[in-house]
């Protein structure tokens, strides 16, 4: 399985897009004045393919979706709400409906996913984005676990044209996997655990708290990480949930507003399944609360003791 060592998602993404720029000269980076340690290399070692647009997210998605459709691989980069929300429409025209008439390999990299950015507040907690991406056509949506899972994505983003949106914590996080797990990017989940009559089903940092909840509970309980909530093969995902009398969806994102909840309770829905599903993610408003990411889960009720309660509930 895993190794505890923490990396940041962005640094090992971006470590592997310079290597893959050593090799070809067709791959361009885009960045919203938004830096890292690994991004000043690519800028020393590429200058004429790395291109600074300032603080203006929505030129960013505009100069990155006119390289790629000059046939240029290409990676958006910057703060993850900021590039899925600000430049929202420019994602809808020039990537979304403009991939439909000819092909792009675009990657738009967006670091801070759910809150990861805790103490700067609610303009910066990414809470929509599953939402917003998970509603274009055409770009797939990717929110990892963890840094192995980012390195793979990184391989996958070369070798695969299209759209796609990544969703990156901000903070370094510990290895779920480790490098000899096989992982299928396509089928966009993984059962990390096999459970009795319950199951939880998470994507992103949770997938952390899924884990540690399901050590403590009484009974077996199953994990799964969709870290591909668009495309997702949904024939092999539900199968791997067919046999649980109860899912438990978590994730660090707006509940009931089409996220991973829409996603799993739409399959248990179209395959005629009567498992109960119990959504748990943030209700229907911003946390201008000060604290840490534990406070800020603790106050939607989504950190380990409230996973366990509601896993308690669902067994009911």
């Amino acid at each position: 399985m895993s190794d505890a060592l923490s990396k940041s998602m962005r640094d090992v993404f971006l470590e592997r897009i310079h290597a893959a720029m050593q090799q070809r000269d067709d791959i361009f980076l885009v960045s919203d004045d938004f830096g890292s340690r690994v991004l000043d290399k690519i800028r020393a070692d590429f200058d004429d393919r790395f291109i600074n647009v300032g603080i203006a997210e929505q030129n960013c998605i505009n100069v990155a979706a006119g390289l790629a459709l000059e046939g240029f691989t290409v990676y958006a980069y910057g703060i993850a709400c900021f590039m899925s929300m600000r430049s929202f429409e420019q994602i809808r025209v020039n990537v979304s409906m403009t991939s439909q008439l000819r092909p792009m390999n675009l990657n738009i990299v967006g670091v801070g996913a759910g809150m990861s950015y805790d103490v700067s507040g609610p303009s910066h907690h990414c809470l929509e984005d599953l939402t917003l991406l998970r509603l274009l056509p055409h770009v797939d949506l990717f929110s990892p676990s963890d840094w192995q899972t980012a390195v793979r994505l990184a391989d996958y983003s070369v070798a695969n044209g299209g759209p796609k949106y990544f969703r990156f914590d901000s903070k370094p996080v510990p290895a779920i996997y480790g490098p000899e797990d096989e992982l299928d990017l396509a089928a966009g989940f993984h059962e990390l655990a096999r459970g009795e009559e319950t199951c939880i089903v998470a994507t992103g940092f949770m997938t952390h708290v899924a884990l540690k909840a399901a050590a403590r509970a009484e009974e077996a309980v199953g994990v799964v990480d969709v870290f591909g909530l668009k495309p997702a093969d949904e024939q092999p995902l539900y199968e791997a949930l067919r046999g649980y009398e109860s899912i438990v969806t978590l994730e660090e994102g707006f509940i009931k507003r089409g996220g991973l909840d829409a996603m799993i309770g739409g399959l248990l829905a179209d395959n005629g399944s009567r498992a109960r599903i119990t959504r748990l993610g943030v209700d229907d408003r911003y946390l201008f609360e000060l604290g840490g990411r534990q406070r800020l889960h603790q106050l939607c009720g989504i950190d380990e003791e409230g996973v366990l309660s509601a896993v308690a509930g669902a067994v009911v």
